[in-house]
């Protein structure tokens, strides 16, 4: 898990986006671990002669385009000292010969004082962008870095010698320091979190430079590369520790060269149902109605709007701005929470309880949905259970369908209604905050927040509330795997492959309206069910994409609503939210028939025809 933290001046940082992290126990060859390093820090990072070569032809058109290069090119030259060492000054005489948890680098000689000379001109020669100090300062500790340094990004290897072995040759070059004071300046990290700058590219760029200056905490002016060969006890050299056991036993194994041998999958084609099942009619199914009594939400207390996202740019993210985000998503602002997920959950659940009128003796069951739950015994739903003071229900058990867990969720409430006849409580929560880490996509789409709904049953003769449902999972496993956490090759976080969404999204709606369409209008009336619906309450994925793609599908845009312009994606707490958000909105203004449908990781997707009367939002 990697939170973020709400610095001194109220704003919100991702420190994880500055000091890269990496979780090494998921690598088990060093294939691996380059992979992730190519992707995460030199697909997007320019090398010392691109950068000069755009300085040359006159290919920058701001300082900032050239701050963030270096920036990136720097990140890059530090992808394994940052990754996996800690560097400590050592006298020679102090460095044990013998060891195979001490390191030292290998350099190849790269004369900077040419590309740098050649950088500051073309920086000299740019206008400032926003901020002439700021950007002085930052432009002051990235040349200094990049001129000093003693070798080219490319030429380093990730595993770096032992004392024993860099001796067997002693004109290796390492890194020597003519001099070293122990208390030569530096920031601290409380100076890089509460970093401040009103323009938000600014403000990254500011700790990226700070976290940068760090790599380098000695006089650079005053460092050679030196063969080891001629090492004088007295003299200090850069010794590289492994952060921590984890990176010293990927170490052992990448030069071991053994590695647990992974089963593959066999993909096999999919084939579709022999008989699809069809959409459930509620009404003439089952013999207990269901009604619903309440709806109650939690939506996290920190707002993380667009800006955030920039400020908290990351050594891994291609440039973008705020505007570009809101194009690409609809999304203005999400929030997240810095309560746990089972704390906004049982928020969520005491309030739609106290809506009700109910009391917890008199709950049949509870239901828990969520994709991001990371808690395994006891279950979320039975500690909900036990902490809303129900001493016995006949079942509360946890639901994993993503996105699509108020359609799976209120299913099972319907079916459990015949059971129990008392009321379901079905309550979806998410918290994404913490699980995202540096995967761009995913940071511009989720949110934090949880819902609660009362299901109970309805008065004899009384009509259901919850008319039809749906639910289907699967497909090709392109689209199984589109959303994935966590994903050991993106460090365990959630990841998002866009073209897979939109494809899954795309089929499961053509098909839902396929099934609308085909079904009577429930009231008696000429038309189908399709034209019996007053609204369209989708989850809330990604506004521009559900727009368009229900647009192909034949529902007019002014039919959709949504609030994920201010909450961002809570997948299965969305749909709730969005329904208690169009009753405040005063959308939901009367009792009204809405189609609420989610589709989402595992190529789940469902949908619920329900009656929605506004009387039931807390």
């Amino acid at each position: 898990m990697k939170p973020f933290v709400i610095n001194r001046y109220g704003r919100m940082v991702f420190p994880f986006s500055f000091f890269p992290e990496l979780d090494f126990s998921v690598f088990e060859t060093l294939d691996q671990f380059a992979a992730v390093i190519r992707r995460d820090f030199e697909e997007k990072a320019p090398s010392e002669n691109d950068i000069v070569s755009k300085v040359d032809a006159g290919d920058y058109r701001s300082r900032y385009e050239l701050l963030r290069d270096l920036a990136l090119n720097l990140f890059w030259v530090n992808r394994y000292a940052m990754t996996m060492y800690e560097k400590r000054p050592t006298r020679w005489r102090d460095v044990p010969r013998l060891r195979d948890d001490v390191f030292l680098p290998v350099f190849t000689p790269w004369d900077g004082a040419e590309p740098a000379a050649t950088v500051e001109g073309g920086y000299r020669a740019l206008r400032p962008t926003w901020d002439e100090a700021a950007e002085d300062k930052v432009f002051r500790i990235l040349l200094d870095v990049f001129r000093h340094k003693k070798w080219a990004g490319a030429e380093l290897p990730a595993i770096k010698p032992t004392p024993a072995e860099i001796l067997a040759n002693p004109k290796n070059l390492t890194y020597q320091l003519l001099t070293w004071d122990p208390d030569y300046p530096g920031y601290a990290h409380d100076d890089i979190v509460e970093c401040l700058h009103p323009v938000p590219e600014m403000e990254a760029l500011l700790r990226q430079a700070m976290v940068l200056h760090n790599q380098y905490r000695w006089d650079r002016s005053q460092t050679r590369l030196c063969e080891v060969g001629r090492l004088e006890p007295d003299d200090y050299v850069v010794v590289f520790s492994p952060r921590n056991d984890e990176v010293l036993s990927f170490i052992r194994r990448a030069k071991s060269g053994r590695h647990v041998r992974r089963v593959q999958s066999v993909l096999v084609d999919p084939r579709p149902p022999k008989s699809p099942v069809p959409p459930i009619n509620v009404r003439a199914r089952f013999a207990v109605q269901p009604r619903l009594e309440a709806l109650d939400v939690y939506v996290g207390e920190c707002v993380c709007a667009n800006d955030d996202l920039i400020r908290n740019a990351a050594y891994c993210w291609s440039p973008m701005t705020a505007e570009a985000i809101r194009r690409k998503t609809g999304i203005e602002e999400r929030r997240y929470t810095e309560l746990d997920l089972d704390h906004i959950s049982l928020i969520a659940a005491r309030r739609a309880l106290a809506k009700s009128g109910r009391r917890p003796e008199e709950i049949g069951a509870v239901v828990f949905c969520s994709c991001t739950n990371t808690k395994t015994m006891p279950s979320l739903a039975t500690w909900l259970s036990g902490q809303l003071g129900m001493f016995q229900t006949h079942a509360s058990y946890d639901l994993v369908a993503a996105c699509a867990g108020l359609p799976y969720g209120l299913a099972e409430a319907v079916r459990l209604l015949q059971e129990v006849e008392r009321p379901v409580l079905v309550v979806c929560g998410e918290k994404f905050s913490d699980k995202i880490g540096t995967v761009r996509t995913s940071r511009m789409i989720f949110g934090d927040g949880a819902a609660a709904l009362v299901v109970g049953p309805a008065p004899a003769g009384q009509p259901a509330d919850v008319e039809w449902y749906q639910t289907y999972a699967s497909g090709p496993m392109s689209e199984v795997d589109a959303i994935v956490w966590p994903n050991p090759a993106f460090d365990n976080h959630i990841t998002v492959l866009g073209p897979e969404v939109r494809a899954l999204v795309g089929r499961y709606l053509t098909q839902m309206m396929d099934e609308l369409r085909a079904l009577p209008h429930p009231d008696g009336a000429a038309g189908s069910l399709l034209e019996a619906i007053d609204l369209v309450v989708p989850h809330q994925a990604n506004k521009t994409m559900v727009t368009e793609l229900a647009r192909q599908a034949g529902i007019e845009p002014e039919r959709l609503y949504f609030n994920i312009e201010r909450v961002g994606n809570t997948s299965s707490a969305s749909i709730p939210i969005a329904i208690r958000d169009a009753v405040r909105d005063g959308i939901i203004d009367r009792p009204m028939r809405i189609f609420a449908p989610g589709f989402g990781a595992g190529a789940v997707a469902g949908y619920v025809v329900m009656r929605i009367d506004p009387a039931i939002v807390a």
